[in-house]
């Protein structure tokens, strides 16, 4: 990569990892292959959610959406990374930094969202059952997904516009795989950025307060479980639910520990660890945790491969 000069360039420099280019080359072959699972996991669930009318309930549409927006994140930022660093050209302009602020904020506030939904739609289903067709009817669902991709907007809204006043120097070098908030914040030469915390501070606040809520919805599933008479009824539960909870926990905790003190002088290969996990990892484990106990889907899944009369 060329560093020359990069301070008058309208735009930035995405170092990655490291500068070296075989450990990026080694970086960017982890990240194809991450890629290509991720996105074929959500592709397939969007497919069969859609195709299957066994899976038209709303549990299946609010995980389609999921799926939508993992798919989405991840071509977001993943494939050119592996590209830039394959070509060994991590250069990215300044309107093609602000669209991925826009879209990953948006994207990320989305899923935090949906997830609360999912959560409080499983709490309806397990503790609730003979309310849950009335509360949850189609149009509802329809409503609730509508709110979900308009707070994203709203979260990728303000974060671009507060990014965009901004003034940066010196080199512009983020030692990230995309644009990521708390990396161009390093960069800000004035106090332009306490802007950008404010929203920051103002978005955590609602994002604990879904996270709280995913919780106290757990805690209700989970009480309403250890009741139920049958092991294997409370194993099948568990088994969905807990490998679901500590990957929403990772995203999240992850995400407040860069957000939340985005200045801050961690060393850049921690930062980048941290990154991962709350944007690939996770859109990357969505699909397998939600189909892996769940016969159904395994049923569908199986139709979709084998047989040719999948959408008859």
């Amino acid at each position: 990569m060329i560093l020359k000069n990069i301070s008058t360039m309208n735009g930035f420099l995405l170092m990655g990892f490291s500068d070296n280019h075989e450990v990026q080359v080694l970086q960017a072959l982890l990240f194809l292959v991450t890629y290509l699972l991720g996105s074929t996991g959500n592709f397939i669930i969007i497919t069969i959610t859609t195709l299957d009318p066994q899976l038209q309930s709303p549990m299946y549409y609010f995980l389609k959406h999921l799926s939508i927006l993992d798919l989405s994140s991840l071509s977001l930022t993943v494939p050119q990374y592996v590209y830039s660093s394959l070509a060994q050209s991590g250069y990215i302009s300044y309107g093609q930094c602000m669209m991925q602020v826009f879209f990953f904020t948006a994207l990320t506030s989305s899923e935090i969202a949906i997830l609360t939904v999912m959560s409080y739609d499983r709490y309806m289903a397990i503790c609730l059952p003979l309310h849950y067709e009335v509360i949850m009817d189609p149009r509802k669902c329809t409503w609730s997904v509508a709110a979900v991709w308009l707070s994203g907007s709203i979260s990728g809204t303000l974060y671009t516009a507060s990014t965009h006043s901004i003034r940066f120097c010196g080199d512009k070098v983020i030692h990230q795989f995309f644009c990521d908030v708390p990396q161009l914040l390093k960069l800000s030469c004035s106090n332009d950025h306490l802007v950008v915390i404010g929203v920051i501070d103002f978005l955590s606040v609602i994002t604990f307060a879904c996270f709280i809520g995913i919780v106290i919805s757990y805690v209700h599933i989970f009480s309403t479980v250890l009741r139920m008479p049958s092991a294997e009824s409370r194993s099948k539960v568990f088994s969905t639910c807990l490998p679901h909870l500590f990957v929403v926990s990772l995203f999240l905790s992850t995400g407040f520990s860069a957000y939340l003190n985005p200045t801050s002088d961690s060393p850049y290969a921690l930062e980048f660890l941290v990154s991962v996990f709350y944007a690939v990892i996770p859109p990357t484990l969505n699909p397998a945790i939600y189909s892996l106990r769940n016969e159904t889907i395994k049923s569908v899944v199986r139709k979709l491969l084998f047989s040719p009369k999948f959408a008859g």
